[in-house]
């Protein structure tokens, strides 16, 4: 099995590459001037299994990058190329809210299907699908990192057995993913819950906060963003006078000025998993991807392989 990191993630190519006992691929990458690609890859390829590396954070230019090198890895003899995109671009719009709308997912899908022979993917957003193989053809794993950063967390506790964690969901949607967080972690979880009162007016409960005045309270979510909603309920927590929270995400997306603005706000720290690359990155997500790989590689060996061109 030999590995291919099309983004510049090194870092993860790295730790996948001794998980998996797997050389990296030297590549030479670089744009001409009106912005098209050019690709080397100066390496024999022939009868390997190669695992692609590209997180598919602002997708356009990569996902070009990844169409190409998927049909050169093969003309040049792979006997089979994986996609492991520990972000899944084009989720998004998985509906046509208005006519005429484009489903991106759905086409998107189609493209990566027709180039890989599977995909491996953590915590993508599946919102009205219900599983990845509702659009893509290939075989496909979808993991979840709530049990590593449960891990991390009682690793921390275990560092500072005099601070309790207390895994915080901001709503009652987020509830079954606290409680996993929380398990992971052998601490507390609680869920936030919400009275309206108005359009407007919207009062959170923390329901026996007293109880929870010296825990560090941790907030997960799947994506950072804007951050605007960990920042809210972090203010709340410390109106309500709980400890600044530690925030912890999987996919490091990060609008223009999030972080700055969430560093500003009553936050103790934020921390991300190392899907997409970032200063913030502090939890390995490595391991949870070899053994998928793996199965992954295994199940397509009891399928017929089409003879390199």
């Amino acid at each position: 099995m030999l590995i291919l990191c099309l983004d510049g993630h090194q870092q993860l190519a790295k730790a996948m590459s001794k998980a998996l006992q797997a050389d990296v691929l030297p590549l030479e990458s670089r744009h001409f001037p009106d912005g098209e690609h050019y690709f080397n890859l100066p390496a024999d390829v022939r009868g390997e299994d190669v695992v692609v590396l590209c997180h598919l954070h602002q997708p356009n230019d990569k996902a070009m990058g990844l169409l190409f090198m998927a049909r050169h890895l093969k003309d040049m003899g792979a006997r089979r190329v994986g996609l492991v995109a520990p972000y899944l671009a084009y989720m998004r719009q998985d509906i046509r809210f208005q006519p005429g709308e484009c489903l991106t997912s759905k086409y998107f899908a189609e493209l990566i299907s027709d180039a890989f022979d599977y995909l491996v993917t953590i915590d993508p957003h599946l919102h009205r699908y219900h599983h990845l193989n509702e659009i893509y053809s290939i075989p496909t794993r979808t993991l979840h990192a709530t049990r590593i950063i449960g891990e991390y967390l009682k690793k921390l506790a275990e560092k500072n057995p005099q601070q309790k964690l207390l895994v915080v969901g901001p709503d009652e949607e987020s509830e079954q993913w606290a409680e996993t967080v929380a398990r992971a972690a052998g601490c507390e979880h609680l869920v936030l819950t919400k009275t309206r009162s108005g359009d407007r007016d919207v009062a959170i409960h923390i329901p026996d906060v007293e109880k929870y005045q010296h825990h560090l309270p941790v907030m997960v979510d799947d994506i950072i963003s804007t951050g605007r909603t960990m920042l809210r309920t972090a203010e709340e927590l410390k109106k309500q006078g709980l400890n600044q929270p530690l925030c912890i995400g999987v996919h490091a997306v990060f609008a223009e000025g999030a972080l700055s603005e969430m560093q500003q706000g009553p936050i103790a720290d934020i921390q991300t998993c190392n899907c997409i690359p970032h200063q913030t990155n502090q939890i390995d997500i490595s391991y949870l991807l070899t053994p998928a790989i793996l199965e992954l590689v295994l199940e397509c060996e009891s399928q017929p392989v089409e003879p390199a061109l």
